[in-house]
């Protein structure tokens, strides 16, 4: 799997995934830091990406543009450490990986986790 990291995830987050045997990249390293929301869906799109993210736009703009990928997760947590997201990503990702690639919006809360295949109608 591969996974494009919006700004707010940490590069810690990054090095993990990496660590973990995953491609991985944060929108900074190639440039992206200041790109809009759509960019970066284009661009996972385009290198068959997933997106890891904090922001809820992406949602959204998947539902406008009626598109089966790229897949996102969404972390909705109070407490969005490092250390913690890692914690997650290690036990969610196996089992999401088979939504993901059919297409997903993941979003990963507190209680639950919450999977609405693509597109959106």
């Amino acid at each position: 799997m591969r996974f494009l990291a919006d700004m707010p995830i940490s590069p810690r987050t990054v090095s993990y995934l990496r660590e973990m045997g995953y491609e991985a990249i944060r929108a900074n390293e190639l440039g992206m830091e200041r790109a809009e929301d759509e960019q970066l869906l284009q661009y996972a799109a385009e290198q068959d990406m997933f997106i890891i993210s904090m922001d809820l736009d992406f949602g959204g703009l998947l539902f406008l543009s009626g598109t089966i990928k790229p897949s996102v997760i969404t972390f909705r947590l109070r407490n969005p450490e490092a250390n913690r997201v890692n914690s997650i990503l290690k036990d969610m990702l196996p089992k999401l990986q088979g939504e993901l690639e059919i297409g997903a919006i993941i979003t990963i809360e507190e209680e639950r986790v919450r999977v609405r295949r693509l597109p959106i109608r």
